[in-house]
């Protein structure tokens, strides 16, 4: 499916995967049906574990949550998409069996790119095929980044000393001790690897003890 929707070119113009790709380049790639546009309601596996993809999602609307489940039903949350975002452009780029989910974590609108225009011979001489390239390679780069921040989060035992890293994570990226976070109580604990119950006990102890205020997502750390 074709989108002739001028507005929606400028949109994805303004994407970090788009950096430096003309409105021109854009049309040029949407005449060859390199996009595509699909709402999913909340709960809805977009990707599923095992599929072997040739299209990269960006979240347009809503929030896409990336997560590992195993045969027992166990979820751990990996990364959060917001909107702007692109998810599944390694698995899509390289034609790799997916190991993970992308799951609508609310209402969500993704507009899909296929990535086999940046495969292909026959487009190499296309101005816009290195930008993307260039453009992918510093995304993929940087979610490196991220899944590492994620690994120091879950490597401590003690529950204490995993919300301790993750909240000054957040504290250096908000710049402040003020803060919310894409998750409720169940998703921050499939994020960690913890148990909710525990977890929720061990926010309550922190709290009390004058560590952290918190109001549902919001959070702030006293000094």
């Amino acid at each position: 499916m074709k989108l002739s929707n001028l507005k929606f070119l400028n949109d994805i113009s303004k994407l970090k995967f788009f950096k430096n790709v003309t409105i021109d380049e854009l049309q040029e790639l949407n005449n060859l049906g390199a996009f595509s546009e699909k709402f999913f309601p909340k709960g809805n596996i977009i990707f599923h574990t095992g599929d072997v993809v040739s299209r990269m999602g960006i979240v347009v609307k809503g929030q896409v949550f990336i997560e590992s489940n195993d045969l027992w039903g166990n979820r751990s949350i990996l990364s959060v998409v917001e909107k702007g975002q692109a998810f599944a452009e390694s698995y899509g780029y390289t034609k790799s069996p997916m190991l993970v989910d992308a799951v609508a974590a609310e209402n969500s609108t993704v507009v899909f790119f296929n990535l086999n225009v940046l495969l292909e011979e026959i487009y190499q001489s296309y101005s816009w095929q290195f930008k993307i390239q260039k453009n992918l390679l510093l995304i993929a780069t940087n979610k490196n980044i991220i899944l590492s921040n994620r690994s120091f989060c879950t490597a401590p035992k003690t529950i204490r000393e995993r919300l301790s890293i993750y909240f000054s994570q957040q504290v250096m990226i908000n710049k402040s001790n003020e803060f919310s976070i894409p998750f409720n109580r169940q998703q921050l604990a499939d994020f960690l690897n913890l148990d909710r119950s525990a977890l929720s006990k061990e926010l309550c102890k922190m709290r009390d003890e004058g560590m952290i205020e918190f109001h549902k997502n919001q959070f702030k750390l006293k000094e």
